[in-house]
């Protein structure tokens, strides 16, 4: 007797799952018309052995182009003994982007007859459906379902599975697929790569060694991808000496040499370099070289780095010169390196040589590179040795950048030569560096120390109408011009800006709003931002330490005055001769001669 389809299914001889929503419930679609075709046979043949029909719809044909609902076959119907008919209908359901999302359920309910048994392209196409609707927990039920059936689709497929995973950062969905893929020799290796390489894309460099470290607990032997995605993943996260260790590794293997030895071998060669040991890393090289293995200029470049970082003039130099020879020295990064070691070392002359020869080589020097040479001559051989070597690589064709003229008006202005920062700080202009918010510091500092007050402002209200917000060096150099200009209103409202801003003072800042006080004798003032200076944190310098004593003394708050006394004590800030005698008179005129003995004893 024929069992209805709208009757229980029987149980599956496979201990699979059913599926969880009823294809009698599933909404009307229109199906392909294939399937249809197929489903109109289906049910020329189940009338004839008084079977009920497969679609529910008699009033309607089965090829007329209306929805139809789809009451999936009896196993007992003698025509789905062939699982040929199942696995077309679910690929066709597949195909077609109306009805792509009932495929999943379709096979589903298919698992439960017993000869079913899903082909590759079955299975592909199902992935694919999956990957496409973003159904994570579907696409590891179908994995599952390979090691079930013993049938999986080809390489390209399961490594898809796996990177998809990864890039939405499914961690649970591509463990449960490498699970199932550990267990085949064929692709295992290939799905893992993957899983490495889409983590070291997101830089979840932890999830790749973790991947790697399940591989080799599976006994799967990696290749020389693997062994250059792990070992990239060590570097990139300071692990230098696992990184090195794997090396080890690599080579007791004796892969053949690939494109991705050259990999391994740099990332080898820049841990080594970054771990201190940057002969080691030359000897590796050259061995490298001897094996035939190719190289290109980012060896040299790490090689150079290192050996400059180390302060290793001779090497750094020799290599260099074989680089160059090999026209392997184009990168930058090798002549920035250079630089800071020459400045470093005191070598700053050979900094200009440097450049001479960027220029005979036609590579462009950067402003970074310029910048490091100015601030190089600044700290080893004074300011005016700083503005030689600046006019020297103008003339060499060198273009300063924003950083550049920021520290060669500082220069200019540290010699007092403040009519050449302003004709800088013009030029910078011109070349459309607006936006420098430390070039803009230097120059209202030089207004202030000329007493040009209007100027300053507005080349700050000039400042902000290009975006460039003050810092707190500008706002400092501010109070202290209306500070000594005792124009404490607008003191004031600076301080005040500058809080409105969210731009933290500094002890500068203190240093000057309780300057600009104490000039005007508004000593209630000076002691009020002096506590709040100390409950910041603040420590005292030789520079507060004398605006306090004279205030603390001149308004007679003479406990005070020996707290701060005893605070710098505390602090290791020692008194300088006239804040000493200012100290000793006020506390005599008081009559405290205890205090003037423990101040003689603790300072004399």
């Amino acid at each position: 007797m024929a069992i209805s389809p709208s009757r229980t299914m029987l149980p599956c001889r496979r201990s699979l799952p059913r599926a969880k929503t009823p294809l009698q419930n599933l909404p009307f679609l229109p199906l392909p018309p294939r399937t249809r075709r197929f489903l109109h046979s289906c049910s020329c043949r189940s009338s004839s052995s008084s079977s009920p029909p497969l679609l529910r719809d008699p009033s309607s044909d089965l090829t007329a182009d209306a929805d139809r609902r789809f009451d999936f076959p009896s196993p007992q119907q003698p025509l789905f003994s062939d699982p040929v008919n199942l696995n077309r209908c679910i690929r066709d359901l597949s195909r077609d982007p109306r009805t792509e999302s009932l495929a999943f359920e379709y096979y589903q309910k298919a698992k439960h007859h017993p000869d079913f048994r899903p082909d590759k392209l079955t299975l592909k196409l199902l992935v694919a459906s999956s990957l496409k609707l973003k159904r994570w927990g579907s696409l590891a039920s179908i994995a599952e379902d390979f090691r079930i059936f013993r049938v999986f689709p080809d390489v390209s497929t399961c490594v898809k599975m796996v990177n998809r995973c990864v890039r939405a950062r499914k961690v649970k969905a591509s463990e449960s697929l490498l699970r199932v893929f550990e267990t085949e020799p064929g692709m295992a290796v290939e799905v893992f790569d993957s899983a490495m390489r889409g983590y070291n894309k997101l830089h979840m460099y932890t999830s790749t060694v973790s991947v790697y470290e399940r591989m080799k607990k599976a006994g799967i032997l990696p290749d020389s991808r693997c062994y250059y995605r792990v070992m990239e993943a060590h570097w990139r996260s300071d692990d230098t000496q696992n990184a090195i260790s794997l090396f080890s590794e690599f080579e007791s293997r004796k892969l053949d040499s690939d494109a991705f030895a050259t990999k391994i071998y740099w990332t080898l060669c820049d841990s080594l370099g970054k771990s201190g040991r940057p002969l080691e890393a030359l000897e590796f090289f050259r061995a490298m070289a001897e094996r035939g293995v190719p190289y290109d200029s980012s060896f040299y470049s790490s090689l150079i780095s290192s050996f400059a970082k180390n302060r290793d003039v001779q090497t750094a130099e020799t290599v260099f010169l074989e680089a160059k020879e090999k026209s392997m020295a184009r990168d930058p990064v090798i002549f920035l390196n250079l630089v800071l070691m020459y400045v470093e070392e005191g070598l700053v002359e050979k900094t200009i040589e440097l450049i001479k020869e960027m220029k005979s080589m036609k590579i462009r020097v950067s402003d970074c590179i310029f910048c490091a040479i100015i601030n190089g001559y600044s700290k080893k051989r004074g300011f005016k040795a700083t503005i030689r070597a600046y006019d020297e690589l103008v003339s060499l064709g060198c273009q300063p950048g924003q950083v550049t003229y920021a520290s060669i008006i500082n220069a200019y202005s540290r010699l007092g030569l403040f009519s050449k920062s302003e004709k800088v700080f013009d030029e910078m202009r011109d070349r459309g560096f607006d936006k420098c918010v430390v070039a803009y510091a230097n120059m209202v500092s030089i207004y202030g120390k000329q007493g040009r007050l209007s100027e300053a402002m507005k080349l700050v209200a000039r400042m902000k109408e290009k975006g460039c917000e003050p810092n707190v060096w500008v706002y400092n150099s501010l109070m202290d011009m209306h500070g000594k200009a005792l124009n404490l209103r607008q003191v004031e409202k600076l301080w005040k800006e500058m809080k409105r801003r969210k731009v933290a003072p500094d002890k500068v800042s203190y240093t000057s709003i309780i300057g600009a006080y104490s000039r005007a004798r508004e000593f209630e003032e000076c002691v009020r931002f002096y506590r709040e200076f100390r409950l910041n944190g603040g420590r005292i310098d030789l520079t507060m330490a004398g605006i306090m004593v004279n205030v603390f003394s001149k308004s007679s708050r003479i406990d005070e005055l020996v707290k701060l006394l005893q605070d710098m004590k505390a602090e290791g800030t020692r008194p300088d001769g006239r804040l000493y005698r200012t100290a000793v008179n006020s506390l005599r005129d008081t009559g405290l001669l205890v205090h003037i003995n423990w101040l003689q004893k603790s300072f004399g």
